[in-house]
């Protein structure tokens, strides 16, 4: 094969140009391509997927959602959501599984668990606590098994740190107990039944101790309940599909416990998401220890980078180390916060997440953004919020969630048909920004999600 040398190319192509293009033939001519020393080099280039809403698996959102529409004042949003009854409901990491779906089947159980999945929860919730022998298991509080399971009608209750005593109403005196999962080794544990979380204050017998659920939930699922370890949850959460939030719960005990330290407990943790192969950006781990996240992001970088500190500042923070700062000065004033949000930033910290009654008020008789929330936002933290569809009747204001707004601050209730859970919700995700919303009852988030055409989970 001849090689053609480049002035004949240049002359080739003066000719070409110079040609009328009606008479132009053009040639094709093979030419020999050389290469020396050729180094290849292989770049890694992100690449985004993006998930049209509605096309992942549809979800079962349930009768719920369409009673709530149907209880709001006639709005853009009421109509917005009417149109939307008949789908297609699609799994969001908007929506978080707080325990499960506890609203009505008993928390951080299996039931619980899938319940929440089948809802359309994209990530759910395991609160970790460990028992005597330091064996992770999902439980809400170390110490909150005679309110969340059945030890108190077992031969375990002896084993309890304040076993149970009657009440006496006659003289105002309540009944006691107290059982934890470091009484009891894994083994025991796994014997226990999960329950609705409640207990009658003023039961005189365990059965009547053991059967105090609110009127505004069930025990219609309360029939069986498994209880779940953490490495068994971790697994469930893989083969439903769902991304994964663990919360290191504060504990109970003196720590360290039997040698256990507060830094191997948080160790622990992240080492059972890596021995089951989970990708760090599957997992959310929280803590309302600041020190657990700080040493997440410290010492297992790749799972802080999600790390969510769960913010109670409001109920810690004083002035000059004398005056209780009182919780409502807070969500206007967030400057007087310690640390600041400037500092958490400094530490690492990306994501937040404080009630969400932290991140509302009320400003023209409409709910808007707090001052909190902005600040938040203004120092570059993303925000997760507690809890959805806890509460009881929003028409009698909803209680501890929906203080800023229910007239315990200003006097005028923003809220007051059941129906207003969506108007909250609204403005959390338009107006605040929020990545996540906790709720008790997930199809209520994932309906919203779905109708807003939020990204579909992943």
């Amino acid at each position: 094969m001849r090689k053609i040398s480049l002035a004949s190319a240049l002359f080739a192509t003066l000719l070409l140009t110079a040609c009328d293009d009606d008479s132009v033939e053009v040639v094709q001519v093979e030419k020999p391509v050389v290469t020396t020393e050729t180094d290849l080099k292989v770049v890694e280039i992100p690449v985004i997927i993006e998930v049209p809403a509605g096309n992942a698996s549809n979800m079962q959102t349930g009768t719920r959602p369409d009673f709530l529409i149907q209880d709001m004042e006639h709005s853009a949003l009421k109509t917005k959501l009417e149109q939307c009854s008949n789908g297609p409901f699609y799994k969001t990491d908007f929506s978080i599984g707080h325990r499960g779906a506890p609203m009505q089947f008993p928390e951080h159980t299996r039931e619980s668990y899938v319940a929440a999945a089948k809802m359309g929860a994209g990530i759910v919730e395991c609160d970790v606590a460990f028992t005597k022998d330091k064996e992770l298991v999902c439980r809400h509080s170390q110490c909150d098994l005679h309110t969340t399971t059945n030890i108190l009608a077992t031969d375990l209750a002896q084993k309890c740190t304040t076993p149970f005593t009657p009440a006496d109403p006659e003289n105002g005196v309540a009944a006691q107990a107290m059982c934890c999962t470091s009484d009891i080794t894994l083994a025991e544990f796994t014997t226990l039944k999960g329950k609705m979380d409640a207990a009658n204050p003023m039961a005189t017998t365990v059965e009547e101790y053991m059967d105090g659920t609110a009127k505004w939930r069930t025990d219609l699922y309360a029939s069986r309940g498994t209880l779940m370890t953490h490495a068994q949850s971790i697994a469930l959460f893989k083969s439903l599909g769902v991304k994964m939030t663990p919360e290191l719960k504060s504990p109970s005990v003196e720590m360290p416990f039997d040698g256990f330290t507060q830094q191997a407990y948080a160790q622990k943790m992240i080492d059972e998401y890596k021995a089951a192969n989970v990708a760090p950006k599957q997992v959310w781990p929280q803590s309302f220890n600041l020190d657990d996240v700080v040493y997440w992001i410290k010492e297992n970088p790749e799972f802080g980078a999600q790390a969510v500190y769960l913010d109670d500042r409001y109920d810690t923070q004083s002035a000059d180390n004398e005056t209780m700062v009182a919780a409502e000065q807070i969500i206007y004033n967030p400057e007087l916060l310690s640390p600041t949000m400037a500092e958490l930033a400094a530490d690492g910290v990306k994501i937040i997440a404080p009630p969400l009654w932290m991140l509302l008020t009320e400003e023209g008789g409409e709910i808007v953004p707090s001052p909190y929330a902005k600040a938040a936002k203004a120092a570059g933290l993303g925000i997760i919020t507690w809890t959805l569809e806890r509460s009881g009747h929003l028409a009698n204001g909803g209680g501890w969630y929906y203080q800023s707004i229910n007239g315990s601050f200003t006097g005028e209730s923003m809220i007051d048909t059941d129906g207003d859970a969506f108007k909250v919700l609204d403005v959390l995700a338009k107006d605040v920004g929020v990545l996540g919303v906790f709720s008790d009852w997930p199809a209520t988030t994932t309906y919203y999600a779905s109708c807003m055409g939020m990204p579909a989970s992943i």
